[in-house]
């Protein structure tokens, strides 16, 4: 896809993206209203962080709207979904971003067993409810419309360690779960998959010196990725170009899990 249509990637679209305070799920929203589509996302305690994304949206010239929601919760999500029905008449995608943070701030100091349930209950439960209701809305329409679910590139091959293993097991899950999905609301609505590797966001960012080294030093591209990197396979998969694909799982790791 050239510059251009990237610009025009979703012209007229409108986007639905959980979890985009911060992060990937704010690149993601802005690399959509850069591509021409309005936004609405959600946050579940990070009201600041929401509002700065709306922002961004908003001065791109796109509409955005806030929403806080548990989306573990069926009447939450039910919620989002009429407020995007509402706010753009008809949805164009919804990425299924939200989840548990584990690996920095308050989630470090869990024990083992509270991980396990925080990210089972966010990352795989969370997504596993906010995408048939997401389905739901998009099969509703003439047009059907795309889910995008978050997964982690290493679920295919294992990483050794205490949150590796918990990440692996959630997101192992929504994996194969989307694979299931695709065929069941195919061919109105598709439904695709991103697995991020090693990403630049709060905890690469607290990644020591040498933790930092390592991870370029096995990646084939010899750096770290960005939210961005992320963000523009999320467009390309909502958007026509990627109309041919359902089912898929993109990896965007800069090769380590080939």
């Amino acid at each position: 896809m050239n510059a251009s249509g990237a610009a025009a990637a979703l012209a007229g679209r409108s986007v639905v993206i959980t979890g985009a305070s911060s992060g990937i799920g704010r690149a993601i929203a802005v690399a959509c209203a850069a591509a021409g589509a309005d936004c609405l996302v959600t946050f579940r305690r990070n009201a600041a962080g929401a509002a700065e994304t709306a922002r961004l949206v908003e001065g791109l010239g796109r509409r955005c709207h806030v929403v806080q929601a548990e989306l573990a919760d069926d009447d939450a999500l039910h919620a989002v979904a009429a407020r995007a029905r509402g706010a753009f008449g008809t949805v164009d995608g919804w990425v299924n971003n939200a989840g548990a943070d584990i690996l920095t701030g308050e989630g470090r100091a869990l024990s083992r067993r509270e991980k396990l349930d925080l990210v089972l209950a966010v990352d795989l439960r969370g997504t596993v409810l906010a995408s048939w209701v997401a389905a739901e809305l998009l099969g509703a329409q003439p047009g059907g419309g795309v889910i995008v679910n978050m997964s982690w590139d290493h679920v295919t091959h294992g990483m050794a360690g205490e949150n590796p293993g918990i990440y692996a097991a959630a997101k192992g899950g929504v994996e194969a779960f989307s694979k299931a999905l695709a065929r069941d609301v195919a061919p109105l609505v598709r439904v695709n998959v991103l697995a991020p590797g090693f990403i630049a966001t709060a905890f690469g960012e607290s990644a020591s010196p040498a933790w930092r080294a390592h991870v370029e030093g096995v990646t084939p591209l010899r750096r770290w990725g960005t939210p961005e990197d992320v963000a523009h396979a999320a467009v390309y998969l909502v958007s026509d170009q990627a109309a041919f694909l359902t089912g898929q799982v993109l990896r965007v790791n800069g090769g380590v899990v080939m």
